[in-house]
């Protein structure tokens, strides 16, 4: 795979595919770890005399024009961190997206509207897609796949627009794909494995997968309800997947047989109901009452958890173990994640939700080894699945 360094960009205008899907609080950009996360490759481009078009989604509009989810705010954010003036096309392929482009000089950057605006975008229509990412190829010369959080995705920005224009790897992206490999092809062992999160369902392939690889892996967050049931134990009104309890059983089943360790909490935050000012107590994993719901794994789970950390050579982290925003719900989290830091292994925290729950309790993100900016495109490169954007830009 090509990088930037294998680009002669000087004078070129690079359309740059980043990921800025952060999230937004009236308005507001509530987490800016993305945007930070891209500005090393627009910034090396800048440096190099790039003439810079970034492009990137927000949200699911579906093709349609929602103000709510325009990336003005990211604009003004990415602006504020590469320290000088971000230009802002009020359209993604028109009028205002072809003046910025056009306008720009070397050193200069600019950023489109919010590329899920356009039908053709995320079409599975290969000629809808197609035409769209003919337009979007059309405003530059080269093309730099940066966006991770995107490139399993088959969409015209991250898989048709390379195909187009000679492209390569910027360092996020390139960065992502030395660290996957590191828990895929060379792994320094124990190889731990914490899963959270809501539901099983959203990880019944890596699961599949890491149980012929992991050689431990602990499981928290609200999909541990639906293992806790398929050991036949109440989980009251705590979520549970009825669906998969079957799948669950069998996990468990080729775990014992292949020797991978599947790590359960041994008690759990219950709560009255799904709100920080709940009545809550601790209780044993397998004596949730029945009118009672998990909404986190308790303070013993948390120290069984940080013990089956300590010694790993490689921890993946996919998940939070409780509903962390909420104080009374955070301490599991907070646990893992400090489990992580003293383990001493190579630690990576994969998906949006963990990263945000890294910052949000105070961590400094430098304690990891890496944090990742694409928590579905890991999982499925870790489920051993083609990555459409890294094909793309393979070829």
């Amino acid at each position: 795979m090509r990088t930037i360094d294998d680009l002669d960009v000087a004078g070129r205008r690079v359309l740059v595919r980043s990921d800025l899907n952060v999230p937004l609080a009236d308005g507001q950009i509530a987490d800016d770890g993305r945007i930070r996360a891209s500005v090393p490759t627009i910034k090396a481009l800048r440096d190099r005399g790039a003439r810079v078009v970034v492009c990137a989604h927000l949200g699911r509009p579906k093709g349609e024009v929602k103000p709510e989810f325009s990336l003005a705010p990211v604009a003004a954010r990415l602006g504020e961190l590469l320290g000088t003036d971000v230009r802002f096309a009020s359209d993604v392929v028109g009028d205002s997206a072809r003046a910025a482009a056009e306008g720009l000089a070397d050193g200069e950057v600019a950023l489109l509207e919010n590329l899920r605006f356009e039908p053709g975008e995320t079409s599975k229509d290969d000629a809808e897609r197609g035409a769209f990412a003919d337009r979007l190829a059309a405003l530059a010369d080269l093309y730099v796949g940066d966006g991770f959080g995107a490139v399993h995705r088959r969409h015209a920005s991250v898989y048709d627009v390379p195909r187009r224009l000679p492209h390569a790897a910027g360092g996020l992206i390139a960065a992502e794909v030395d660290v996957l490999k590191r828990l895929t092809e060379d792994v320094a062992r124990p190889y731990a494995v914490v899963l959270g999160g809501s539901k099983v369902s959203d990880k019944l392939g890596v699961i599949d997968n890491l149980l012929g690889k992991a050689d431990r892996i602990l499981v928290g967050g609200g999909m541990v309800f639906t293992f806790l049931a398929a050991q036949g134990h109440e989980v009251g009104k705590s979520l549970l997947e009825r669906d998969q309890l079957d799948t669950v059983r069998g996990y468990l089943r080729r775990a014992e047989e292949s020797g991978v360790e599947i790590v359960l909490p041994v008690d759990v935050v219950a709560a009255t109901a799904f709100a920080a000012d709940a009545e809550h107590s601790v209780v044993a994993a397998d004596a949730i009452p029945a009118d009672r719901l998990g909404l986190d794994i308790g303070p013993e789970s948390g120290k069984l958890f940080a013990a089956k950390l300590a010694g790993a050579g490689t921890v993946f982290w996919n998940g939070p173990m409780g509903v962390f925003e909420m104080e009374p719900y955070a301490h599991g989290t907070r646990a893992v994640a400090q489990g992580l830091i003293d383990s001493g292994a190579f630690t990576v925290v994969g998906g949006g939700d963990s990263a945000a729950a890294v910052r949000r309790l105070g961590f400094d993100e430098g304690a990891f080894s890496h944090i990742s900016t694409g928590g579905g495109a890991s999982l499925e490169y870790l489920e051993g699945k083609t990555l459409p954007g890294l094909k793309a830009l393979e070829d």
